[in-house]
């Protein structure tokens, strides 16, 4: 239901290697739902947070290297509970020692 009381329908289209039989409705459902809580929980947190869209590191190896960093910072922050990856990467910006310390070096 949108804010204005009106329903909105959407249709969307799937493809799937199941078959007819393993492909009901709840299925699909909990395969797509699955696919954006991935999207929602790294890709979007990479490219909001850190703005990946816009890196300027573009050659070699540096472009799998800061997004193997950033997965590094956002799983860090998810494993101390920090209430967001924002707010950890304020704290690790002010008490950079806390970062060597988490990390066990």
């Amino acid at each position: 239901m949108l804010k204005s009381g009106s329903a909105r329908r959407e249709r969307v289209h799937i493809i799937t290697s199941l078959d007819t039989q393993r492909a009901d409705p709840a299925t699909l459902l909990a395969i797509v739902r699955g696919h954006w809580s991935i999207e929602n929980r790294s890709h979007w947190v990479r490219d909001v947070t850190f703005d990946e869209d816009r890196s300027q590191v573009r050659t070699k190896t540096g472009p799998r290297a800061m997004a193997t960093l950033r997965n590094i910072a956002v799983a860090v922050a998810r494993k101390l509970e920090f209430p967001s990856v924002p707010a950890a990467i304020r704290t690790f910006a002010r008490r950079t020692a806390l970062v060597l310390d988490v990390l066990g070096l």
